[in-house]
């Protein structure tokens, strides 16, 4: 009983509850009636239109194919006088030796067949003999010979000399500055004064170039729009037209385009390519003009969203009040003042979360008195001791001023000495980021070591190799190196007066690895032990401060994964490797928290 009270008690329900009520359900019942009682009626009116559209289109097209299939036969039919008389003589005689067709000059018959519809562009004929090509073009333009690809014709219609050959739709750049789209047909011309059946004789291949602008006479009556396709297909899938930029089709397409969601398809065959026309219309642009559908659907939305209106309003007034009061108590906890409480007047949701409210001001306000105001107070304090004993701007002009008496007297190293100072006290008094890149630490173990170096003589060596593989610009705990490099020079190098400090940084696998070595006079292993000890327990006493302070604080920083290993041999020498994540590594956990 207690469950049912609280489902129906809360705030989700309820308001879910009355806009299903009085919005979603006339929404859906008034949009769903009239889009698909008009939609039915309109697309079976729209379709119909259409389909009776596309085939008279293809009807037209196959009639103007059939029209150049007969243009072509002139080489046969020609009413030319003598044509009868001529057919009986030597075919082969006639174009080879009296450069002739039909009893007239190949070129003027070329101009005959070029002038007998305005769509054919150019004409061409090629002799078989020696292949001698003729060539007659309507705007008198040079060919550059070369680019026609006329032999590549003559390949394809070998084989059926007797039938009639169509070349899809291509650019005629063989006539420069030109980029006119036309489609091709070539007929063979075959010597007739002797038996054909046996095998045909071919004396020369005619070619005629037409226009594809005669499909936009057929197609413009579509009215196609920008999202709509219509394709014209040879049986072989050869596009003879395409009403987008693009001409060529995908091979699992060319069949003819497969119907897409949201699009309308019609298809009409054309007898003569052995192909067909197809239009792939799109629903969505086709309908968007029914007004009276859209004005169904606008009034239905209207209504229902007046009424969600009046609804949201009467409930954001009665949900709102509760949450600008809690609203209110927050801002009043963000300024700092806890003495607030949340009036709790429902047991839904709001009343839940004003309830949880006031239990975690109560937690807040508690765990501030016990610890959080110590805390403050006593950092607050160090800081201001630190502040007050450390000038740093003082400091740095001082030693800028020192530096600059050194340089006027020639003392060049003094100068540097001094520079290297400054830059520490610089890097160490900064009160940046705890993580730094690794070229800052590098740069300022560089200082370090060169006023260790010039302080005992140039008895001391440093060397420093980064891999390839290493990101400068990668993190890793500030003031890390320096502890280690100088209880290298103090611990291990300075009993035996010389020496060299090594330090190398390596990526392995997802961790940098940087180590810190030295030459000198290592240490035994029960002293080694007693290093790791202290190193990895806490309550450990212990005289290494310096390095058990960089362990702890990388443990604290990066994880437990990461910290501080030491190894070292007596009289050979000690190294120390410190392990931190990668740039990956700690972009990953910053995000994970």
């Amino acid at each position: 009983m207690r469950l049912r009270s609280k489902k129906f008690t809360s705030i989700f329900v309820k308001f879910a509850g009355a806009f299903i009520l009085v919005g979603l359900v006339p929404l859906f019942t008034l949009s769903l009636f009239s889009v698909n009682t008009f939609t039915r009626y309109v697309e079976r009116y729209t379709t119909g239109n259409l389909q009776q559209m596309v085939m008279y289109m293809s009807y037209n097209l196959n009639a103007a194919f059939n029209q150049y299939n007969e243009v072509s036969k002139l080489m046969y039919t020609g009413n030319y006088e003598g044509f009868i008389e001529s057919s009986r003589q030597n075919q082969t005689n006639n174009v080879n030796e009296l450069e002739q067709i039909n009893n007239i000059p190949i070129n003027s018959f070329l101009k005959t067949v070029l002038y007998s519809d305005n769509y054919i562009s150019s004409v061409y004929f090629v002799r078989e003999r020696d292949g001698k090509l003729y060539y007659q073009e309507r705007e008198n333009r040079a060919i550059d010979v070369e680019l026609l690809p006329y032999k590549e014709w003559l390949g394809q219609m070998r084989p059926t000399p007797s039938k009639v050959a169509i070349f899809p739709t291509h650019a005629d750049n063989y006539y420069p500055a030109s980029g006119r789209k036309v489609f091709t047909i070539g007929r063979s011309l075959i010597d007739i004064s002797g038996k054909v059946t046996v095998e045909p004789k071919i004396v020369g291949m005619l070619f005629i170039d037409v226009d594809a602008a005669i499909f936009d006479q057929f197609f413009k009556e579509l009215h196609l729009r920008e999202q709509d396709e219509l394709y014209l297909l040879d049986g072989e899938g050869n596009v003879y037209f395409n009403n987008r930029e693009e001409e060529v089709l995908l091979p699992e397409e060319q069949d003819g385009p497969e119907p897409d969601q949201g699009m309308m398809v019609i298809s009409e065959p054309i007898p003569f390519l052995n192909g067909s026309l197809t239009a792939r219309i799109h629903r969505a642009s086709l309908f968007q003009q029914l007004l009276s559908v859209r004005m169904t659907v606008f009034i239905a939305i209207g209504l229902s969203a007046a009424s969600l209106v009046v609804m949201g309003a009467w409930f954001s007034r009665r949900l709102s009040a509760p949450i600008l009061k809690l609203m209110k108590q927050m801002a009043r906890v963000e300024s700092g003042n806890l003495d607030t409480q949340v009036e709790v007047r429902s047991n839904d949701e709001l009343g839940r979360l004003s309830h949880s409210f006031n239990r975690m001001v109560d937690r807040l306000k508690a765990y501030i008195d016990e610890a959080y105001v110590a805390q403050i107070k006593q950092k607050q304090t160090e800081l201001n001791a630190l502040k007050s004993q450390i000038r740093p701007h003082f400091l740095y002009n001082t030693l800028e001023v020192i530096r600059m008496s050194a340089v006027d007297k020639d003392d060049h190293e003094v100068a540097d000495m001094i520079l290297s100072l400054s830059n520490q006290l610089k890097y160490v008094i900064d009160y940046g980021e705890e993580k730094v890149s690794i070229r800052s630490e590098l740069d300022n173990i560089k200082d370090y070591f060169y006023i260790i170096s010039v302080r005992y003589d140039q008895r001391f060596e440093f060397n420093c190799h980064v891999a390839p593989e290493v990101d400068l610009n990668w993190h890793i705990l500030k003031l890390s190196l320096q502890p280690i490099v100088e209880n290298a020079i103090q611990h291990g190098l300075k009993q035996q007066g010389r020496g060299t400090v090594g330090l190398t940084v390596e990526r392995r696998e997802r961790s940098i690895v940087i180590t810190v070595y030295d030459d000198g006079a290592g240490m035994s292993s029960d002293t080694l032990k007693r290093l790791n000890r202290v190193l990895n327990d806490p309550e450990a006493p212990g005289k290494n401060i310096g390095l058990k302070n960089v362990h702890e604080r990388i443990k604290s920083v990066f994880g437990e994964a990461y910290g501080i290993v030491i190894n070292s041999r007596e009289h050979i020498g000690t190294s120390i490797v410190l392990t931190f994540p990668t740039v990956e590594e700690t972009a990953a956990e910053r995000t994970g928290t």
